[in-house]
């Protein structure tokens, strides 16, 4: 579009602009350096950062333009709200071409399904989906404007903090199939009313869905279940339960703790080998399985790009190994009870009957239930035969440390105050053959320690 039809689209005033008439032709791209010729800078302000300041460095970099909230000497499209905007200019365009949209949505496991989906879909048609977690108001019209008139399938992952989020996103990208994977205990305290508050705003996606579309629920959930009333679109069920039309059967875990099963589907079955570590991923692998059979891949097809996907997306049970012997397993990039067991039975698993280390911290939004959460989480760790504990930071992780260590099943725990001792605490302790958990909400950030330990 020209700089022109975008200011219209979006309201913009045009300054500093010579001709009003340049193309943009390249996504775009809130980030400076992720700017490519011929695209857009989207400048936000967050809470550290201010894109503006940034502005003249991404037109010297080919950025057509920068989109932005007030002038900033370089071609510019100045808008009230850039977020509103980003918005209408992704509505817009999907207004001129015609992909499949695809929208998921769930407490745990959107990326790592949204990831496994993108590599099934894309063997057969042109594919664009979500780039690491952006699937918030901003990340999710980026994503949109990466698609072009070429794209067959847009696979976008919705999040969903508060009620309503859903409601807004669906409109600006208002999908044909929505598939929903869980409803957990993240965001809950912004929700409201507990686990039904947050299937409430989780429900929004189906809501949205159109009679001739699809709607993919997971049958081992009861409040995705509970969903089944709220969408005028055909319903087809995923899961390990017998009433699933996509489901799995024979399950089991090779001794590097990736699993294999048998999937099921209406037009027939096929094994699956996964390349992933831990037993959760069954109901991802299925939930991306569901969304190829309603767009009619065979199951064949669907158990080839299973077979053959890998782990795209960092700090979600990215596994390193040392020269050493040591494995390290970054689940680093964010946390909530039901991630936080995944994780911790996928590393066991992995370890069989190696030394096992949980480099744990805080586990965010959890409400007035925090503590206890917390608590549990140390009891598994205890009950799993963990061999050591770090637990990183004070408030919530004491509790953490308090429930392993009153467990009294062998477990030794330590108590550390930040990230930098964490590191320090580890890398002392740890010995040749040890298998190394480190997880926490991403505003922790353990992930630094998770990077140091690897290299150390």
């Amino acid at each position: 579009m020209t700089l022109n039809t975008i200011a219209q689209v979006v309201g913009a005033s045009l300054h500093d602009v010579r001709d009003p008439q340049a193309l943009v032709t390249a996504p775009s791209a809130v980030d400076s350096r992720e700017v490519v010729p011929g695209g857009l800078f989207v400048a936000t302000v967050g809470a550290r950062v201010d894109g503006h300041d940034y502005a003249a460095g991404a037109v010297a970099s080919g950025a057509v333009a920068v989109l932005a909230s007030r002038p900033v000497g370089v071609p510019a499209l100045v808008v009230e709200d850039v977020e509103l905007a980003i918005g209408l200019l992704a509505r817009h365009l999907l207004e001129h071409i015609s992909p499949t949209v695809i929208g998921l949505t769930g407490s745990v496991g959107k990326t790592t399904t949204k990831d496994l989906l993108a590599q099934v879909l894309e063997r057969h048609a042109a594919t664009v989906a979500t780039d690491k977690s952006f699937n918030n108001e901003l990340g999710l019209p980026l994503t949109v404007l990466r698609a072009d008139a070429t794209t067959r399938y847009l696979v976008l992952e919705m999040g969903a903090g508060r009620k309503g989020d859903l409601t807004y996103l669906t409109r600006l990208a208002p999908p044909q199939i929505g598939l929903v994977l869980n409803v957990g205990t993240a965001h809950v305290e912004r929700m409201g009313a507990g686990l039904a508050g947050v299937a409430e705003a989780k429900g929004e996606l189906v809501e949205a869905l159109p009679a001739d579309g699809f709607a993919l629920l997971n049958a081992d959930d009861p409040y995705v279940m509970g969903m089944a009333g709220r969408t005028k679109a055909p319903i087809l069920l995923y899961g390990r339960s017998s009433e699933a039309q996509v489901r799995a059967e024979a399950v089991r875990m090779d001794d590097r703790a990736r699993t294999a099963f048998e999937l099921v589907t209406p037009s027939g079955s096929a094994p699956v080998e996964l390349d992933l570590i831990g037993e959760h991923q069954v109901s991802n692998a299925l939930a991306a399985a569901a969304v190829a059979t309603a767009l009619g891949l065979s199951v064949a097809d669907i158990a080839d790009g299973l077979n053959a996907a890998q782990r795209r997306s960092a700090g979600r049970l990215e596994i390193v190994e040392r020269p050493d012997g040591i494995t390290i397993v970054n689940d680093a990039y964010n946390a909530n009870p039901e991630s936080m067991r995944a994780g911790l039975r996928a590393a066991k698993a992995l370890a069989g009957t190696r030394r096992t280390v949980a480099v744990l911290g805080a586990m965010g939004q959890q409400a007035d239930a925090s503590r206890a959460r917390h608590a549990e989480i140390g009891r598994l760790v205890a009950d799993l035969r963990f061999d050591v504990l770090i637990a990183v930071g004070g408030g919530d992780p004491l509790a953490m440390a308090e429930a392993a260590k009153s467990s009294d099943q062998g477990v030794t725990v330590h108590t550390v105050v930040d990230v930098p001792e964490a590191i320090r605490l580890a890398a002392a302790l740890l010995e040749p053959g040890d298998v190394v958990l480190v997880k926490a909400s991403s505003e922790i950030g353990l992930s630094s320690c998770a990077r140091a330990l690897a290299v150390a």
